[in-house]
């Protein structure tokens, strides 16, 4: 037996990294995963190598009609939505006095919109439902700044916010609403932003206590245990998964 048995699960930005591993965690406990990402090829392969029912679809969490199309699709297929995990993300690393207002939109659509248009999307089906549970993906950048990432700070301190709010809100649905904060974490966005810098590797390494980078599947583990009825007395908590770097 699972922990999410006969879950309905949506991962957004699931086609690679902390997503995938969070899809397939989610998997292994019981859930049926919607396997969502801009990239429809990394989706459906990763939905593919899941099995246990996955469907990958291609999804764009910054264009309302896409999500709509995306859930309305999950909605005819299987009746309900039980765990939405929005981790879709990106940003473009830089001193923000060098940035182009043209990325500060970029970054904020995903990051921060992208997360406005699931929920949108996605909240009311749960509250007419009376049960649903939501992992929103932010950073520790939201929590205490990061340098060279300031607009991807000011967004994923919009989630934190955002995640608290609508924990209120549907509350008296039934709905919890849980906010997880990656620290440095192995992927490929990781490595394409300088996480490939042996030097930055190591300053990191020695700078968490644990001495090691987070990997996905630190956060899956986590995100599993927010969508499961063991937290179902937890919302409106942002819990940093950093090995120490970032403590509360």
């Amino acid at each position: 037996m699972g922990k999410l048995d006969s879950r309905v699960a949506i991962v957004t930005g699931a086609g690679q990294g902390i997503g995938r591993a969070i899809a397939e965690k989610l998997a292994t406990e019981g859930a049926t995963v919607i396997v969502t990402d801009v990239n429809e090829a990394t989706a459906t392969e990763t939905a593919e190598a899941i099995g246990d029912g996955a469907i990958g679809i291609r999804t764009d969490v910054t264009s309302p009609e896409s999500v709509n199309a995306m859930v309305g699709q999950v909605r005819a297929q299987f009746g309900r939505i039980d765990v939405l995990v929005n981790n879709a993300g990106w940003d473009k690393v830089g001193p923000f006095v060098d940035s182009d207002p043209a990325d500060w939109d970029r970054i904020v659509q995903i990051n921060l919109y992208g997360v406005l248009n699931t929920s949108k999307a996605v909240l009311p089906v749960m509250a007419q439902q009376g049960s649903g549970s939501v992992v929103n993906l932010a950073s520790d950048a939201g929590r205490v700044g990061s340098s060279g990432e300031a607009v991807y700070s000011a967004a994923k301190g919009g989630v934190i916010a955002f995640t608290k709010a609508t924990a209120r809100e549907m509350a008296r649905s039934r709905v919890n609403v849980n906010c997880l904060c990656p620290g440095p974490t192995d992927t490929a966005l990781f490595a394409s932003v300088g996480g490939d810098d042996p030097k930055l590797r190591e300053a990191l390494t020695k700078a968490i206590p644990f001495r090691r980078l987070g990997q996905p599947a630190d956060l899956a583990n986590a995100v599993a245990f927010f969508a499961s009825d063991e937290a179902s007395y937890i919302t409106g908590q942002t819990v940093s998964v950093s090995g120490g770097l970032t403590m509360s």
